[in-house]
């Protein structure tokens, strides 16, 4: 019998949709044990949620300050196999998921331990996969997989309708123009090919080899435009960040100008730098075309985006 051990937080049950897509194949496997464990923070954050506490988020998200979480009720099973399922908070991994990371609880279940990381969100989340990264080093464990569904839409479409959906609970689909908010249905019951994989590797014993076991599934996929974003993203992040929390500690009223101040550069930027440096870019990765590739190839590890054994799992 193999036990997979899965530990997540949901904020609007998007992710435990996916995560139940992807577990289906190892539910109905009479081999295979799957152990939940959920994530609770003391203080439960918002859905919707009020503009304010959501921007409050990001000083502590960037700079992975950990929330207190109840403690995950302990066990005496030896796990052959960890899924983190996670969303991203301002290029970070959520709160919560940074909180176990840090957490006792993590130190002792995950060394040692191979780990799939399943991510659900907008578009942009290869700077969260590698602060995530260092974390599960932290603790000593050995990442082997990263399966990423995004929101559908184009990035414009998304800039309205993910925020939408954040802030009023509304995801339907907007004036006949924006499509429903979210990862699109359709992605998410294909995602049971994940799962498929996953079960037939833990048949054969192929996670002790400690290597992906999902490549060749199209679990990831990069869109190289974004990455430079995210990088100049994060330094604003940082800067910003640590100013806000010199200020005092997350909800403290005192923050709140130096908070509206950012919104306000945030917006003056979106609307001014940010469309220049799309221009650049796009003449800088035509220049460095072979560069970005690499750059590409490396952030899509260990998974890949290639789709050579799709027809076996779906």
């Amino acid at each position: 019998m193999k036990k997979v051990l899965v530990i997540s937080y949901s904020q609007t049950g998007q992710l435990t949709q996916l995560t139940d897509s992807v577990l289906a194949p190892l539910e109905a496997d009479t081999n295979v044990e799957v152990v939940y464990k959920k994530i609770e923070p003391l203080k439960p954050y918002p859905f919707p949620w009020d503009f304010m506490t959501f921007m409050d988020c990001f000083p502590e998200s960037i700079y992975l300050d950990p929330p207190e979480i109840k403690e995950i009720e302990d066990d005496d099973n030896d796990y052959d196999l960890v899924i983190l399922p996670y969303q991203v908070w301002f290029l970070s991994p959520s709160l919560p998921i940074t909180a176990f990371l840090k957490s006792d609880y993590a130190k002792r279940k995950l060394k040692g331990k191979p780990v799939i990381t399943l991510i659900g969100c907008r578009n942009m989340w290869v700077m969260a996969q590698e602060k995530l990264k260092q974390m599960l080093s932290d603790v000593e464990a050995k990442l082997i997989d990263n399966i990423v569904l995004i929101d559908q839409g184009n990035s414009f479409a998304t800039f309205v309708t993910t925020p939408r959906w954040m802030l009023t609970g509304k995801r339907d689909s907007l004036w006949g123009i924006f499509p429903e908010a979210g990862i699109s249905k359709q992605d998410i019951k294909e995602a049971s090919r994940f799962g498929k994989a996953i079960s037939h590797a833990l048949a054969n014993d192929e996670e002790k080899k400690q290597e992906s076991i999902c490549h060749g599934l199209n679990a990831v996929i990069i869109d190289e435009k974004l990455i430079k974003s995210e990088q100049i993203a994060t330094k604003s992040f940082m800067i910003w960040g640590k100013l806000i929390r010199k200020v005092g500690k997350q909800g403290d009223p005192k923050r709140k100008p130096i908070v509206m101040l950012y919104v306000f550069f945030l917006l003056l930027i979106i609307l001014t730098i940010v469309p220049i440096n799309m221009l650049v870019q796009t003449i800088i990765r035509k220049v460095n075309k072979e560069k970005i590739l690499k750059q590409k190839e490396v952030f899509e590890a260990p998974s890949g985006s290639a789709k050579d054994r799709m027809k076996d799992f779906l």
